[in-house]
């Protein structure tokens, strides 16, 4: 069986089956250089090769794919049912009529889909055939990068990406030490460190690695970018040394090798298992309450078709109950008509009219719907007003499937740092042996002192100073920089000396603050040569040897270094939350302390403490021994490191703190206050310290000074935090008068989930704001889930800038990334992504309010054209005796969706603004206007329908009554037949639903006026067209110049104007009294926007070029009086840019309001 189990074919087959997985273990072997042992049983793995595919289909396998995703949709599906019955049994109509718009809409989502595909190809061969270096045979060999295996030893030469993922071997450098960027994975553009082993870091030529004998086993892929467990076996002079390997040693695919001019690594995971190809994996698809509105509707009217069919085949067969109906003297049926089985005649007819009424399912709906969604979410990058100057960022779109989910908002869950503040550090104040320090100019000075200190550097510190500092500048992860002399490509070099140029590169902004701080303070980390920290203390060189670094990770919330000082003591310097340095802390101004980091958060300062400890050298010996088993561990190392961690982590001397401020961001109080006043609420999820928390939420307004503030923190028990949760809301309903804000701590929260979920979401909905700090980033995602799922079902949103937020950004229905200084992570996992908190008032307020009623009535019109079109098909069903027999010409019937009334609707989605931006801004309460889905709901649904069947009567019986007492119409006596009046009925039907798309739309652009105007105009001309010539290919004309008759007659023209005019005076009556006895707040609106001097020119704030015909009177009679305002007409350039937002020019007038006009 071993045998044909070889075959590559049959072995493919067998995993595809799940019978054979390619990994079979959770660790994987990688022999360096692909020597494989010589003797023993080996059974070599099976790894993937290093091609990289990220696109969906091939040659062979698109047509059945894309058909197979397309005839999911249960639109298409059922237009492929209908064309299949229309080709199986004798209907009414040609298949043609279901067959090409079916045909139309798959082709077009067809080719889209391909092209975007064959994009993808394109990109994944020019990264396949990438050229690389790799050693073999004992030299270089250039090939394409999806020919390199695991276990090949590649070149990467500087500046180069890496072209799989290599653990390091060796670079130009003698302690194998290198740096990269790995924007392109993270966002994030410091550069880091990684390292080589020391046995493999002195082979820095072909020739030396040639010799090398290694073993590397490590885990299975996985998608963490920041996790790698393995160890590395190097044989030298017949004995086996056995090296860790962590992050520090794996070189990801994607980063670009930067300040080394090349480097040797060897390939452990190519292809689809590099981490960055297993990050590529897809989000879960969202979907919008407008999508399940519109499958809702589509399965009402499935409904309403099916009733229609059954009724027209029971009052068929009713109808034909008499004989003289049956079998008319003019169509006598054959014996074997007469035979056959009455059920299957039944189910037949059945068929028959489900294809005569097919037409009142929209097919071209949802063609229409993401044509709207993908042009219409190119407006949000255009607009100016959400682009950033100073980093140079415009809006960004990364899927357009959500865009009207903008305009329905309840909730919005945001981060703190780095989305309200600008996340840019500033030293402020420090705590050093219980005594508080500020810095003035560029001084430590006690608080209380007064003392006037000229600028200049410090010239003595007290020993606890001096060590404080020394923690500060040693127990980091910086890197130091300089501008280089030498003038490198790069234009600066990584130092290890001192440099009068230096700036720190650091992965945390709060890193680079405190060892600038204690730069200033005059302690001065120098850089690293190796294993050699270099500091200046007050001038005076000092080295201490780096032997550990204990990282940092969310758990433990600290990290730590372990350094042998210049007089050969090991010391543990260690930073982190005052929660995890103090029940850690042995001696040391401890209450002080505490009370300094309390004063410190409360002014709304990130906070830090700083301890230390001794050791001995059997301490340090045993301690050693021990983080060398468990970083060579390959089970459990994560584990067992947090155990040696905590182990080595206590009895700590405390230092002191730290006090570093994080600006909040510009108008960031504004922007919570119009969420407010537009119905959202604003939740603020923070990893930040109770007390910082706090004060940064009453900084924003998001808690106000009058708000009772209610607390549930520190709960140790169950019974204690429901206890406190039966307290808060006795308190919320006593005094329901003023507003609540809640502040909730992690920990508490994991209680108040695990048995008292409803009681915590009562006592959360009772409050106008709530502040949940201390919070992991599972736990922001928990949040957001218990709120979306909860019974009311609200639209969230949530919005933050690091790698803290991805989770909370997927779980909410809209996902914003903020463009920080955390990376990209939260960019690239997010729906949208914008460069400052501020600039969600207006994607919200205004893009999130167009959006969603563009969408909506173009949904609710696409049902209500439908209905106008087949309700007289069924109504003229009962003047010819349910024969079947069609009201409207076949090419009608295909092309009026198509061609006849597409375009108007899809224009008006585009660019419809029934009020001015300016206005949804400063009045956001029209917000609420279209909260809870309120234009989709069941009773603008039941309005729209049966204004459809209503206009539909009105067609129907008006064409009837208006020509049916005398069809002798025409000058020549000819009568009119029965394509005639369909051909009428059509007409105006085509009419007058493009008239009320014209009366929908407030916004005219010459957009609007060509294609409203234009389709009328197409319809006639492409009639005349089509009836007055005969075409040799259409084997039946039944047409023939019917349209030219009708158009010759006065009676017709007349039919049409009144049947017309009847059915939008009475929609226009309706909107008229509607506005007047019951106007909504977007309607007040309008009419005070006409009244305060906002024109139709000043409307079109975003979008240029949009007119009314109003405008050339409107613009003489502002000049005449006076009330025109040059800087109100300012005008962008009328090419391309004409269509897009560019920035508006608005002045207000004196008796106009500044103020937020709830």
């Amino acid at each position: 069986m071993d045998s044909w189990r070889d075959c590559g074919l049959v072995r493919w087959v067998w995993q595809q089956l799940g019978c054979d997985p390619p990994n079979h273990s959770e660790t994987r072997t990688v022999y360096v250089a692909n020597r494989f042992p010589q003797h023993g049983h080996y059974v070599p793995q099976k790894f993937a090769d290093n091609r990289i595919i990220s696109s969906k289909y091939t040659v062979l396998n698109f047509v059945p794919k894309n058909l197979f995703e397309q005839f999911r949709r249960i639109a298409n599906f059922y237009f492929l049912i209908i064309f299949l019955v229309q080709l199986m049994i004798d209907t009414p109509t040609s298949p043609v009529t279901s067959g090409l718009p079916l045909f139309f809409v798959i082709t077009v989502t067809a080719i889209k889909q391909g092209y975007e595909d064959w994009l993808r190809h394109k990109a994944d061969n020019e990264v396949n055939g990438a050229p690389v270096y790799v050693v073999r045979s004992g030299g270089l060999v250039k090939t394409r990068s999806k020919n390199i295996r695991v276990g090949d030893i590649v070149r990467v030469a500087k500046d180069e990406t890496f072209p799989a993922d290599l653990v390091l071997l060796s670079s130009d450098r003698v302690n194998g030490s290198c740096h990269v960027t790995t924007a392109s994975l993270d966002g994030e553009t410091n550069l880091k460190t990684h390292l080589a082993v020391p046995e493999t870091a002195v082979l820095q030529s072909v020739a030396n690695l040639d010799t090398l004998i290694a073993v590397i086993e490590c885990q299975q892929p996985e998608a963490d970018l920041y996790r790698f467990v393995g160890r590395i076996t190097v044989r030298q002079h017949s004995e086996d040394i056995v090296r860790p390997l962590g992050p520090e040693n794996l070189l990801l695919r994607g980063a670009r090798l930067k300040n080394a001019k090349e480097i040797f690594g060897v390939a452990v995971y190519t292809g689809m298992e590099a981490k960055m190809a297993l990050n590529y994996k897809s989000k879960s698809q969202k979907r919008s309450a407008v999508e399940k509105s519109m499958n809702t509707f589509l399965l009402v009217y499935l409904i309403i078709l099916l009733f229609e069919a059954i009724l027209s085949t029971i009052l068929k067969y009713a109808w034909q109950a008499e004989e003289k109906w049956d079998e008319p003297w003019y169509n006598h049926k054959t014996e074997q008509e007469r035979n056959s089985s009455k059920i299957l005649k039944f189910i037949s007819d059945f068929l028959a009219f489900l294809v005569l009424y097919n037409f009142i399912i929209p097919i071209s709906l949802y063609v229409t719907v993401e044509m709207q969604k993908f042009l219409g979410s190119f407006f949000i990058g255009w607009d100016l007003d959400l682009y950033h100057e100073e980093s140079n960022q415009r809006a960004q779109v990364n899927t357009s499937d959500l865009n009207e989910e903008l305009g329905q908002v309840e909730y919005v869950f945001t981060d703190k740092t780095g989305t309200l503040t600008e996340n840019e550090m500033q030293f402020r104040e420090c705590s050093v042996n219980g005594i508080k320090y500020q810095e003035i100019n560029g001084k430590l000075v006690p608080e209380g002192v007064t003392v006037d200190f000229p600028d200049g550097p410090t010239t003595s510190l007290s020993m606890e100073e001096e060590l404080f500092f020394k923690a500060v500048s040693l127990c980091h992860t910086v890197q130091i920089c300089h501008d280089q002399v030498d003038g490198s490509v790069d234009g600066f070099q990584c130092s290890n000396g001192i440099s009068q140029q230096q700036e720190y590169y650091a992965s945390s902004p709060d890193e680079k603050a405190l060892v600038e701080a204690s730069r200033r303070m005059g302690v001065a980390f120098s850089g690293t040569n190796g294993d050699i920290m270099e500091i200046r203390t007050l001038g005076k060189h000092e080295s201490f040897k780096l032997l550990h670094v204990l990282e940092f990770d969310a758990n433990r919330r600290r990290m730590s270094v372990i350094v042998q000082s210049p007089s050969g003591d090991k010391i543990l310097f260690t930073k982190g939350a005052e929660s995890s340095i103090f029940p850690n802390t042995k001696s040391g101004e401890l209450e002080r302390t505490r009370v300094h980091v309390d004063d410190f958060a409360s002014k709304g300062l990130r906070t830090l403490c700083i301890a230390y400890r001794r050791f001995t050298a059997e301490e340090y010996l045993e301690i050693d021994r021990r983080l060398h088993e468990a970083r060579t561990a390959l089970q459990q190392r994560e584990d067992r490191l947090a155990d040696v961690f905590d182990l080595i982590e206590r009895d700590l001397e405390l230092l002191g703190a730290t006090g570093v401020e994080d600006k909040l961001q510009e108008k960031v109080q504004e922007t919570i206050e119009c969420l407010r006043v537009a119905g959202i609420k604003v939740w603020v999820l923070t990893g930040d310290k109770h007390e910082t928390a706090v004060s940064v939420s009453l900084a924003c307004g998001h808690f106000h000074r009058t708000m009772n503030i209610l607390e549930l923190v520190q709960q140790k028990s169950d019974r204690d935090c429901a206890e406190q949760l039966r307290q808060l809301a006795r308190r919320i309903q006593d005094d329901h008068i003023i507003q609540h804000g809640l502040v909730v701590d992690g920990a508490s929260l994991s209680l108040a989930l695990r048995e008292h979920e409803k009681l915590f979401m009562e006592v959360c909905k009772s409050c106008s704001a709530v502040l949940c700090c201390r919070m992991a980033p599972l736990q922001k995602a928990k949040v957001v889930r218990l709120i979306k799922i909860s019974p009311e079902k609200p639209i969230t949103l949530a919005i933050g800038d690091g790698a803290n937020d991805v989770s909370m950004i997927q779980e909410a229905h809209v996902g914003i990334g903020i463009m920080g200084k955390e990376g990209r992570q939260a960019v690239r996992n997010s729906d949208y992504a914008i460069a400052r908190f501020k600039f969600l008032s207006k994607l919200l307020l205004v893009h999130g309010h167009y959006y969603y009623i563009r969408i909506a009535t173009l949904v609710q019109y696409f049902f209500y054209k439908n209905v106008c079109f087949i309700t007289p098909q069924f109504l003229y069903q009962f003047l010819c005796l349910f024969s079947q027999q069609t009201l409207y010409d076949s090419v009608y019937l295909t092309l009026y969706n198509i061609c006849f009334t597409s375009l108007p609707v899809l224009v008006y989605s585009l660019f419809e603004q029934h009020v001015h931006p300016h206005v949804l801004q400063t009045k956001p309460a029209l917000y609420r206007d279209i909260s809870k889905n309120a234009l989709l709901g069941f009773k603008p649904f039941l309005y729209w329908t049966f204004l459809g069947f209503g206009h539909a009567f009105v067609f129907f019986f008006g064409s009837y009554f208006l020509m049916g007492e005398d069809t002798s119409l025409l000058g020549n006596g000819q009568m009119f037949g029965n394509w005639t009046f369909g051909t009428l009925v059509f007409t105006v039907m085509v009419i007058t639903v493009t008239m009320k798309m014209a009366l929908e739309t407030h916004f005219w652009t010459w957009l609007n006026h060509f294609v409203t105007w234009g389709s009328i105009a197409f319809y006639f001309i492409f009639s005349l067209f089509y009836g007055g010539i005969i075409w040799p290919f259409l084997h039946t004309q039944d047409m023939y110049f019917v349209f030219v008759q009708l158009l010759s007659s006065g009676s017709a023209w007349f039919a049409i104007i009144i049947v017309v005019i009847t059915c939008l005076f009475l929609d226009v009556m309706k909107k008229v009294a509607y506005r007047h006895l019951y106007p909504t707040s977007t309607e007040k609106a309008q009419l005070t926007e006409t009244g305060s001097g906002i024109n139709c020119l000043d409307s079109m704030c975003c979008y240029t070029g949009g007119e009314t015909a109003c405008v050339p009177i409107r613009r003489l009679l502002e000049r005449m009086i006076g009330r025109c305002n040059p800087a109100r007409f300012s005008r962008c350039g009328t090419s391309l840019n004409s269509l897009c937002c560019q920035r508006f020019s608005y002045k207000l007038e004196n008796d106009e309001p500044t103020a937020l006009d709830e």
